[in-house]
């Protein structure tokens, strides 16, 4: 996979998107397969719970941890947000019932993700990467447009670095602060986006319904 980003970049979201059920579905049904047996009366509901919260932590952990690379802070917190995004996409879709390990997930995972708009664009990206041959020539300006694309889930936050360096200098641990809350805060938004895209119309009626009384 990381010799077909490099000879095609600008389907590197495409092909990370693909990597990423194919290497974290997989694991994704275990997780909800082994609850599953071990609490029989869980609700789909609660699963998505689970998965929301253990990956939210994970978010903020992650962006910690990222905000002490220091010069290469935005690429570790790129990386770390690609797959705790992924992780998340794919252990909710297991929670609602749905194949963390099908190639559908993928496209579920670019919409989500905010790289495409719809799941009609999406499908259509996934098809010329699959397609996709020999190396792309002038690969580099399709490089950049690639970077772009895929730091779609940090753009919110992309103009904050400057400021977050300029504070950690006068309070110690700010940047970090910043970034643990900032991508605990856009996995929450990922979180709540995939639960309205994968929960049966039926539980979402019957959410509502409890919600009002």
């Amino acid at each position: 996979m990381t010799a077909r980003v490099l000879d095609h970049p600008g389907f590197a979201p495409e092909l990370l998107a693909l990597s990423a059920v194919e290497v974290l579905g997989p694991a994704a049904a275990d997780w909800a397969e082994r609850l599953r047996a071990r609490y029989p009366d869980a609700s789909a509901d609660g699963l998505a719970r689970l998965a929301s919260r253990r990956f939210v932590r994970s978010a903020g952990a992650g962006g910690a941890a990222a905000a002490l690379a220091g010069f290469f802070a935005p690429a570790a917190e790129l990386a770390s947000v690609l797959w705790t995004h992924s992780n998340l996409v794919l252990h909710l879709a297991a929670a609602y019932g749905r194949d963390p390990a099908h190639p559908d997930r993928a496209v579920d995972l670019l919409v989500l993700t905010q790289v495409h708009p719809d799941p009609a664009s999406a499908r259509a990206a996934l098809d010329a990467a699959r397609a996709a041959d020999d190396p792309v020539e002038g690969a580099w300006p399709r490089a950049a447009e690639a970077a772009w694309r895929l730091a779609a889930p940090l753009t919110a936050q992309a103009g904050g670095w400057v400021a977050l360096r300029l504070a950690a200098r006068l309070l110690p641990g700010a940047a970090v602060l910043a970034a643990a809350l900032g991508d605990a805060a856009a996995a929450d938004r990922l979180a709540a986006r995939a639960v309205a895209t994968y929960r049966p119309r039926q539980s979402q009626s019957n959410h509502s319904r409890g919600s009002s009384a």
